[in-house]
């Protein structure tokens, strides 16, 4: 695609950062330029020798002129003026014939998409302090994380503690996900419990209607089912029958774990364990796999293990719209190649003669 500007007359054309930014078609074209400074050098040497020649073999006569007529005058220097013209109008055709161009390369990014549900426990023992700060910011941080990885997949959040509610549908609006992750607190359900079974059945809900090619549940739980109406297992069993496939993520440590301070600021510690009976038997139903995460660190590996089981293929492509700005510097080597016919029927070019 040639490309000519309406503000082709323009110093910008000649600047180094101009050029710099040019990609050249035909960059041998170059090798020209290469050999204008030896022609500077040579042209002279020959014009020298040519005047050496024609002055031995020319008849010489005894002519007396006063003085003040054989001083030099600056005038002659003026027919260096056409030469100059030429040699602008030969570098110009040659940058011309380099092709000049500027390419706009656009690239388009899409997968046949992934439909994914996090389904978070945001219950009261997820304030324990065994992750940084605590469990529920540990998994918050880390789910922003593994929503940063996706490209168009869609993904959705469900919340639960005592119950479950649907937090944000399928959407690929990232920057929202992100948003209302940071916005989730232990406040926003008044109901304590750990509805494990009511958390998978409002998360089926939510994807039941899906198209997508593969539909994946993540569950993040550091707790047995303690509350809700719906059995564990019963709502695995229903999401498996709507092609949804099930990971599990057990998070905590067994034992002695902080959680929060006494009256006398000193951390206090309770007994914590983990029934992680219920959690496999949900991978196992869901044909997806059981993680246990007892810190940071292990959070972290276990969603990027997860985000490379379920990559969709990326399919891209590439647009490019390149212009072309030759006609620009040929146009200049026209106008200069003009300016030096002109010059050569005046009298810069014959002033030692004239």
């Amino acid at each position: 695609m040639v490309e000519f500007s309406k503000d082709w007359i323009h110093w910008k054309w000649f600047t180094i950062e101009t050029l710099e930014k040019f990609e050249w078609a035909n960059a041998i074209s170059f090798l020209g330029l290469n050999l204008i400074p030896i022609l500077l050098v040579l042209v002279p040497l020959l014009l020298l020798l040519r005047w050496l020649i024609s002055w031995r073999k020319k008849q010489k006569l005894e002519v007396a002129l006063p003085s003040d007529y054989l001083k030099a005058s600056y005038l002659s220097y003026l027919r260096f003026i056409p030469p100059l013209f030429l040699l602008l109008a030969v570098e110009l055709f040659l940058v011309a014939l380099a092709r000049p161009q500027l390419t706009n390369e656009k690239v388009e990014q899409w997968s046949e998409g992934i439909d994914i549900m996090l389904v978070l426990d945001i219950s009261e023992s997820m304030q324990i302090q065994d992750f940084t700060p605590n469990r529920l910011e540990a998994a918050k941080r880390v789910a922003k994380e593994f929503i940063e990885g996706r490209i168009q997949d869609r993904i959705g959040l469900v919340i639960f503690s005592g119950e479950a509610i649907s937090y944000a549908p399928l959407t690929t609006d990232y920057d929202l996900l992100n948003n209302l992750i940071d916005d989730i607190d232990f406040n926003m359900i008044d109901k304590g419990g750990t509805a494990i079974g009511s958390a998978l059945a409002v998360g089926t809900n939510r994807m039941r209607d899906s198209e997508a090619k593969s539909k994946v549940l993540i569950l993040l739980s550091d707790g047995e089912n303690t509350a809700g109406t719906i059995d564990p297992t019963t709502a695995a069993n229903l999401a498996y029958a709507y092609g949804i496939k099930m990971y599990t993520i057990g998070v905590g440590k067994e034992g002695k774990v902080p959680f929060g301070t006494d009256m006398f600021g000193r951390t206090r510690y309770i007994e914590q364990s983990l029934d992680e009976t219920a959690l496999r038997e949900i991978a196992k139903t869901g044909q997806g796999e059981y993680f246990r995460a007892t810190n940071d660190k292990a959070l972290e590996m276990i969603f990027k293990r997860i985000d490379e089981y379920e990559k969709a293929e990326i399919k891209e492509n590439r647009f490019k719209d390149t212009k072309d700005f030759y006609p620009i510097y040929l146009l200049y080597g026209i106008v200069f190649l003009l300016i030096w016919l002109l010059l050569k029927n005046t009298f810069m070019s014959n002033i030692l003669v004239d």
